[in-house]
């Protein structure tokens, strides 16, 4: 691009229009870059040796509100959350969660809704729903369905 890069693009573009969504097609694979379109608002990074379908799959994940990374793209990203985690101490992302959300964890998983743990806990349904959406990014997980099927398997529920 001439005039500006992908990442400043990207941010300009976000800023006059906040719902457009931002596929980074580009030749830079390396972590910095990737970390700098995301933090710019992409939702998505593409690398442009990718196979045609992946460009495909691509548009079509982030119009339909997903994220999508190159596999090459994605390896990086991984390794660099592994990473992150390990130079904090962290074995299991959750191991992340504060003490607070584990308990909002648990209680959403046993099937409480956001204004019975807002009572349970003596917090506002608005903190539990903050605690939620940090559960979720922490977790990796999209949905209620997710986090109990997560407990699971964990064993914090049966």
């Amino acid at each position: 691009m001439p005039l500006l890069n992908g990442i400043e693009a990207t941010r300009q573009i976000l800023r006059r229009v906040p719902a457009v969504r931002v596929l980074i097609l580009s030749m830079h694979s390396d972590e910095a870059y990737v970390t700098q379109a995301l933090q710019a608002g992409a939702k998505g990074y593409l690398l442009k040796d990718s196979a045609d379908t992946d460009l495909i799959r691509a548009v079509a994940d982030i119009s339909a509100g997903r994220s999508f990374f190159s596999p090459a793209v994605a390896k990086i990203m991984l390794d660099d959350y592994v990473r992150h985690l390990a130079d904090k101490g962290i074995a299991d992302r959750f191991e992340a969660l504060s003490e607070r959300e584990r308990e909002v964890f648990q209680l959403i998983a046993e099937g409480y809704s956001n204004k019975e743990i807002a009572d349970l806990l003596s917090i506002s349904p608005t903190t539990v729903e903050t605690h939620r959406a940090r559960i979720l990014q922490k977790l990796d997980l999209h949905s209620t369905a997710e986090i109990v099927l997560y407990a699971v398997r964990r064993g914090v529920i049966s």
